[in-house]
């Protein structure tokens, strides 16, 4: 008998990627979404498909994420992105994987492929991107404000399937989820104590674009590689700004 798994997803505003999760996730035994208020027909959308829904007011991903967590019925749990595709082979695997009589994992990373402005990323840093995305409520939380990780107290395993993440939908859309990790880690630093100098504002940006351009080569990812090493090291430069304007109360 196979064990029962939830597929979660956190959602804002994504109504053009519900239909293709949940045609994606469809294995899983149930799908739940904590959405954020969305303003589009994410809601609705998801309903009609047999998602259940749940509201919360979004404070930061980790507790966003952990909130679902609370919501599955099942102990073993699928978190992908809407913005992430699982191709069959994939699915075939995160199941095989989780029922295995000899599993000792309590978590599985996945690789993934890295696309942007159409094209995929080989390079920059992404070459090595992978995260978990399938794991067992009883062994696992989420920690950090932005780029939240999942803590593990168990074996953690690691798939040989790859999943294509399509983080791009626009330019505009790229840069408000880029000013959105900013101003949450410009809000962490700053319960810190920590407070802006010449080295954050000139130095941490210029050593982003370098390591990510050069030493992560993403040189030879073209004119994407050039935009994303750019407009990532400007989103350093951007945590820094909005932690000065923090302590000076300007909104």
């Amino acid at each position: 008998m196979s064990l029962k798994i939830t597929a979660l997803a956190i959602t804002y505003n994504e109504e053009a990627h519900v239909k293709r999760y949940v045609e994606n996730l469809s294995f899983a035994d149930e799908i739940i979404f904590v959405d954020s208020y969305s303003s589009d027909n994410t809601v609705a959308l998801a309903e009609s498909l047999g998602v259940k829904v749940y509201q919360n007011e979004f404070q930061d991903f980790s507790s966003q994420r952990n909130f679902a967590i609370t919501k599955a019925s099942n102990d073993w749990i699928l978190f992908f992105d809407l913005d992430e595709v699982i191709n069959f082979d994939l699915r075939k695997e995160i199941v095989q994987r989780i029922n295995e009589t000899t599993n000792n994992k309590v978590a599985f990373l996945i690789k993934r492929h890295y696309y942007f402005m159409g094209k995929i990323i080989k390079f920059g840093g992404w070459q090595s991107d992978k995260a978990i995305r399938v794991f067992n409520k009883n062994f696992c939380h989420y920690q950090g404000l932005v780029h939240e990780s999942v803590v593990t107290t168990g074996s953690v395993g690691e798939l040989k399937n790859a999943l294509d993440h399509f983080s791009y939908k626009s330019f505009d859309n790229y840069n408000d989820k880029l000013n959105l990790y900013s101003k949450l880690q410009a809000e962490h630093l700053y319960e810190k104590g920590i407070k802006p100098s010449f080295y954050h504002f000139f130095i941490r940006p210029s050593y982003r674009f370098l390591w990510q351009y050069f030493f992560r080569l993403g040189i030879f990812d073209g004119k994407e590689g050039f935009i994303l090493a750019y407009i990532h090291s400007f989103s350093v430069f951007k945590r820094y700004l909005q932690l000065w304007m923090r302590y000076r109360k300007i909104d």
